[in-house]
């Protein structure tokens, strides 16, 4: 293992574990709130959907953050690379005081969107108003991530990430079960945790920035340059979160045992992401540093080297998928026919997983290169190519393993996009800004 293998495990494998706790909170929250009642439980799924797609939206906080902050490191400003992440946090907070502001305002007509029966409602009602109070705490947490990571550490957000979920289950527990507070207790746990963490992460920053005598104090245009370049990477994330609404809505209309076996098949689908998204955020930091550093050749030489890893990652996991289906399929259904159906889809996605990998990790190297015009571009084509594919298995009665080969013909799209761009020079813009 060479010296460019060494350093990419030493960003991946903390990011893997930080990404895998975010998943494991809100498998905790739905066990406990599960036993509360089948209306609770819904209403979490409601509410849930609602937050997360705020949060997801915002990540860009991170990615462009991470860029940023690496560009200054590996051009040797550290204290420029400070007040780069400072101006990221100021810009999280000052958004999450307005997604929250908006969220306890429009609570009920955002749940009622779903059509909920009326006591799902008043739950998810309740649930949402609570999580919007750690919404701030949840951008924060965003922002101090990608600050860190474009420091080179990943393994602060983890520790952090991991303490976390503790927390929350503890919270949970006693606000649900011990305070008997019902799934207000759950949001009122989950918020605090979160909010914990967010100012965890926030304290180590402002700290750095002190050490290195970063200024503190909000400046508009540092803020207003973060929020231009997230611009280009909130329309990349849009056409990704399209076409897995996409990919749902046709899986769902194919019936119900096809909509069955698509749930387990994506929910192993984005599992194995996590592992890829670790590579890719090790793309983002290593990549910035690079051009920050003003060396080219370095970074065409990182990025290879991490194609091959997000290739290899791929092949290891479409090979688990296929290999071991017959072991842990059972696991999720009893239904005869849900297993044949998703054993097929299973087969299907493990044929794309090593062009996913590759697709993962050269979306975090232009990321970290502040190519987010390209990535917004790219996302567009892709996802307006992928909607007739998607469509055109309910027009022609296809099933739900022609709508995976479809959802593979879109990371494909994706795939030949961005390679096209990794083989040109557009993308290395060297120097402490872009």
């Amino acid at each position: 293992m060479g010296e460019q293998d060494r350093e990419i495990l030493r960003l991946a494998v903390p990011a893997f574990f930080a990404l895998v706790s975010e998943p494991l909170m809100l498998l905790a929250d739905s066990a406990i709130v599960g036993h509360l009642g089948t209306p609770q439980l819904a209403a979490l799924g409601v509410a849930g959907t609602i937050l997360q797609t705020l949060v997801g939206i915002c990540v860009f906080l991170a990615y462009g953050t991470t860029s940023a902050v690496a560009r200054r490191i590996g051009a040797g400003d550290h204290k420029g690379a400070l007040a780069q992440g400072i101006d990221g946090l100021w810009l999280a907070l000052l958004l999450g005081v307005v997604l929250a502001l908006l969220g306890l305002a429009l609570a009920p007509q955002a749940i009622a969107a779903f059509d909920p029966s009326p006591e799902v409602a008043d739950h998810a009602v309740t649930y949402l108003r609570i999580s919007c109070i750690g919404i701030p705490s949840m951008l924060l947490l965003l922002a101090a991530t990608g600050v860190l990571r474009g420091l080179q550490d990943t393994k602060t957000p983890m520790v952090v990430a991991i303490t976390a979920n503790l927390a929350n289950i503890g919270l949970n527990v006693l606000f649900v079960y011990g305070l008997r507070l019902d799934i207000a207790g759950s949001a009122l746990g989950t918020a605090l945790a979160q909010t914990g963490a967010g100012v965890a992460l926030v304290v180590v920053v402002v700290r750095g920035a002190r050490r290195d005598g970063a200024k503190l104090r909000p400046d508009r245009p540092g803020i207003l340059a973060s929020a231009q370049m997230g611009v280009p990477l909130v329309v990349r994330t849009l056409t990704l979160r399209a076409a897995i609404i996409l990919l749902t809505f046709v899986a769902t209309a194919l019936g119900t045992t096809s909509v069955a076996a698509h749930q387990v098949a994506f929910t192993l689908w984005s599992f194995l992401a996590l592992a890829l998204d670790a590579i890719a955020i090790a793309a983002q930091a290593l990549t910035g540093r690079a051009l920050g550093a003003g060396d080219v050749a370095g970074t065409r030489a990182i990025t290879r080297r991490m194609m091959w890893w997000g290739l290899f990652s791929g092949l290891i996991g479409g090979l688990a998928l296929w290999g071991l289906r017959d072991v842990y399929v059972p696991w999720f259904t009893t239904d005869p026919e849900v297993r044949r159906t998703l054993a097929a889809i299973l087969i299907v996605s493990a044929l794309w997983q090593p062009i996913n990998g590759v697709v993962f990790v050269l979306d975090g190297v232009l990321i970290g290169a502040g190519d987010g015009r390209y990535l917004a571009a790219a996302g567009i084509v892709a996802l307006v190519l992928y909607v007739p594919l998607a469509l055109a298995v309910l027009w022609f009665g296809g099933g739900i393993v022609a709508l995976w080969w479809a959802f593979g013909g879109y990371m494909l799209l994706r795939f030949l996009t961005l390679t096209t761009r990794e083989r040109r020079d557009g993308w290395l813009v060297t120097g402490a800004t872009r």
